[in-house]
């Protein structure tokens, strides 16, 4: 299966379970792994034959901006659901969260992976 990659979309969200997490939207990072079929795209060179990925990257980001989710893996799955629903010819995606800040040191990332 060929992949579009896009990485490290910034996004502003109410993520967390403490108290402070939940006062105001604070950034986490986005990664995201789109499996589609390329072939008729890269014979073709129309973006009619493929997944437009800035469509999904604003799709992607006015979701999780809106989101309110305790967990790093509730807001991934919901933006893996978000993206097998709105774009049928993606046939899997793979979707990374990532929360700086969430250690003193270190990053915290979650990473998830759904198929048709």
């Amino acid at each position: 299966m060929d992949r579009i990659a896009i990485e490290d979309l910034v996004v502003r969200t109410v993520v967390g379970v403490h108290d402070w997490e939940r006062d105001g939207p604070r950034e986490v990072h986005l990664d995201l792994v789109l499996e589609t079929d390329l072939g008729v795209a890269a014979a073709s060179d129309s973006l009619a034959d493929t997944v437009d990925y800035g469509t999904v990257a604003r799709c992607v980001i006015a979701h999780a901006e809106v989101s309110r989710f305790q967990l790093l893996e509730s807001l991934a799955g919901s933006i893996a659901d978000l993206v097998l629903a709105e774009f049928p010819a993606v046939r899997a995606t793979t979707v990374r969260v990532k929360k700086p800040r969430a250690l003193p040191s270190g990053l915290v990332f979650v990473e998830l992976r759904r198929t048709r």
